[in-house]
């Protein structure tokens, strides 16, 4: 086992260098979309997700309700994102993708492959495969200690598995 304490060997620290490399990557790219990193992510989330409710897609992307309203306040202004109300709860609100969309959601995703097939250049299908799986595992674990955390704090709300259907 390699130490903990060089940044070069940490998983931690590779995981979110990586991470931030390939989201400077994907904004130069993407730049010319006219929207911001935020704004690309609510259309990626919800593009699997169309009638998803405001509260639900914040809770996916791990950020406040307030703050997605704004988010999608604009998308909406664009014809990015409609807003429908919901036909079993007059109160709430479902998203679903706008009709100016389209095309520029199937941008996002041609940038999002560029940038992947720069960052995986060299790696294996097998080793981009076994890569993934080690990431699953490591988020099944981490997810799994903060569930056992919330069983042992009294009052503690269940984590959420950020990104999967359940």
């Amino acid at each position: 086992m390699h130490s903990s304490r060089d940044p070069q060997r940490s998983i931690g620290f590779l995981v979110k260098d990586v991470s931030r490399l390939m989201m400077r990557r994907f904004n130069r790219r993407s730049r010319d979309l006219g929207l911001t990193q935020s704004q690309l992510q609510a259309l990626a989330f919800l593009v699997p997700r169309e009638g998803i409710n405001q509260a639900a897609l914040a809770e996916l992307m791990d950020i406040q309700p307030i703050t997605l309203a704004r988010l999608i306040d604009r998308l909406e202004e664009a014809g990015l994102v409609e807003r429908r109300r919901d036909p079993d709860d007059r109160r709430a609100v479902n998203l679903y993708v706008g009709k100016n969309a389209s095309p520029l959601i199937d941008r996002m995703w041609e940038f999002a492959a560029e940038t992947r097939r720069d960052a995986l250049a060299g790696l294996s299908a097998e080793d981009q495969e076994i890569m993934i799986g080690l990431l699953q595992k490591m988020r099944v674990n981490l997810i799994s200690c903060e569930q056992d955390q919330a069983d042992k704090t009294p009052g503690a709300t269940k984590p959420v598995l950020k990104g999967i259907e359940e």
